[in-house]
């Protein structure tokens, strides 16, 4: 924690510091424009002649036989305005936001989430029961002490203060967005921290099932609340789009429930579930008396839902410190595209990071804004710098014109080209490699496939958005097996059946036959490939 304030403190102090000397540099050209034969001499970089419209970057001073030298680089710009929002933006927590393994964390943390009493001494029973009970005063959820509820909260107290500490940044950027949304729709504002529930507030997250986003829609509910997902768009990464889908969801939820609490629940498991939990309890409406015939993932959900709302309203109390991103999410602004183009040239033509392109627009899956006739899609960036898109709107769709003619048009090629490959791992393989053979980026494999490392297995099988065409060789005769399904014996397990098909894993098996566990019952048919 300690290591982590230091670095952010330092990171401010140096952006701090930077702006200064920028401010003093450029007042002392200001002041002798007539510097060219004088003592005080500027020293450019390949002598270029300082002039009041220069456009410079990377001011530095230094003293030299004790006179004052002040160094510039020119910046190219190609006749576009500079943008100082994306030099603005700390690096460090560009990081945090980017990272896809908070959702790791608090999926793993629900679906096996104990009980036990946890010994944290910094938050005594009686000072929770108080501050639990305002808490119910003031929210239509039930929210009432009981030590299940007090083990949780001080699990994540004790063992999760980093996870908390990131998700408390995100927090500062998505929740004005969602508290908005929430509001128009008559839904609590304490829904939003629902997001850190289901997501961790990643609106790339996506779960073993297939659900996606922020507010994990599974892809056919995301369809009946009008969220297209298609070749390039997946709509249930929108931050805006994906909030007012699961606000009208969860309205609709308490309209059949009339209960916060099981309207959560339903949310998360589906509503048959619920349904089945209260016939089994003998018709209890209740969370707490219904959670033990719940699903495992969904008894957890109330409760880490309850402990995360207590923790983020007593953050302070906690001694969590208030920071975030600079740039809320209400200060970035959109603007409709004109023509197809890639992150890569937003990137080149604003000089904004293509992490920052990829975080702001989280819904385009390959990386690339299309242009489709009667349909709005959209670029979002910080303000300056979609003031600035407009400003050389006519210069950038020109030069993105010339790109293509020079490029032997590699973008009208990537709109013929499949949505998305499944690619398996073979020996001598690695993510450059296969990152070259499809026109993509390392950075964006790994992003598709949720990887944290750059390393492989063989027969892993990897998600991939192709961006050129590839045609596949043929493999050699004895290779693999051409048996395309198998049923399954009596005393077969994943493992025995795996080792009877050279290049099949236990994990080939278990993704193909959307298999969680281990058990198998004989008879069933096993998909053997995903041809």
């Amino acid at each position: 924690m300690k290591q982590i304030i230091m670095a952010l403190m330092f990171s401010a102090f140096s952006i701090f510091t930077y702006a200064q000397e920028q401010i003093s540099a450029t007042s002392f050209i200001a002041k002798d424009n007539n510097l060219k034969g004088s003592k005080d001499t500027v020293v450019l970089k390949e002598s270029a002649v300082v002039e009041k419209s220069a456009l410079l970057k990377d001011v530095d001073t230094t003293q030299i036989d004790g006179k004052r030298y002040v160094l510039f680089h020119e910046e190219k710009t190609d006749g576009f305005k500079d943008y100082p929002e994306a030099k603005r933006i700390d690096s460090l927590w560009m990081n945090e936001f980017l990272t896809t393994g908070l959702y790791d964390t608090i999926y793993t943390e629900i679906s096996n989430l104990k009980y036990d009493p946890v010994a944290y001494t910094d938050l005594h029973t009686d000072t929770l029961k108080a501050r639990l009970e305002r808490l119910d005063q003031k929210t239509p959820f039930n929210i009432a002490y009981n030590p299940s509820l007090e083990s949780v909260i001080k699990m994540f107290l004790k063992n999760k203060r980093e996870f908390l500490m990131r998700v408390m940044a995100r927090s500062k950027f998505y929740f004005p967005l969602f508290e908005q949304a929430l509001d128009n729709y008559d839904i609590p504002l304490e829904i939003k921290y629902l997001a850190v529930i289901e997501s961790a507030l990643n609106p790339k997250a996506k779960s073993r099932v297939g659900a996606t986003g922020i507010w994990q829609f599974m892809f056919s509910t995301g369809k009946m609340y009008g969220l297209d997902v298609s070749s390039y768009v997946d709509e249930r990464s929108d931050p805006i789009k994906s909030t007012i889908a699961a606000c009208k969801y969860m309205a609709r939820l308490y309209k059949i429930y009339g209960d916060w609490d099981l309207a959560l629940a339903a949310y998360n498991s589906g509503p048959g579930n619920v349904n089945k939990a209260i016939r089994r309890s003998g018709g209890y409406k209740n969370y707490w008396n219904l959670r033990p015939f719940l699903p495992r993932e969904t008894a957890g959900y109330v409760p880490a839902f309850l402990a995360t709302m207590y923790i983020m309203e007593y953050a302070k109390e906690h001694g969590f410190e208030d920071y975030g991103l600079k740039t809320a999410y209400f200060e970035t602004d959109t603007v409709h595209v004109k023509k197809l183009v890639t992150f890569d040239q937003i990137s080149e033509y604003l000089d904004v990071d293509i992490e920052q392109v990829q975080f702001f627009n989280p819904s385009y899956k390959l990386d690339v804004i299309p242009y489709v006739e009667d349909e709005n899609y959209s670029l979002r960036l910080p303000r300056e710098a979609i003031g600035r898109f407009v400003a050389n709107e006519d210069t950038i769709y020109a030069r993105i014109e010339k790109e293509l003619e020079k490029k032997e048009k590699p973008l009208p090629q990537l709109t013929n080209t499949s949505s998305q490959i499944r690619y398996r791992v073979v020996n001598g393989d690695y993510l450059g490699k296969i990152a070259e053979k499809y026109g993509v980026r390392v950075s964006q494999i790994k992003r598709w496939n949720g990887l944290r490392s750059n390393r492989l297995r063989i027969g892993q099988r990897l998600t991939i958005y192709p961006r050129k065409p590839v045609v596949e060789k043929p493999q050699k005769q004895g290779t693999t097996s051409t048996a395309k399904e198998y049923i399954v014996r009596s005393g077969d397990s994943l493992w025995s059946i795996a080792r009877k098909f050279p290049g099949i894993s236990i994990q080939n098996l278990q993704e193909w036959n959307d298999i969680s566990g281990s058990k198998l019952t004989p008879g069933t048919k096993l998909v053997l490939c995903k041809c």
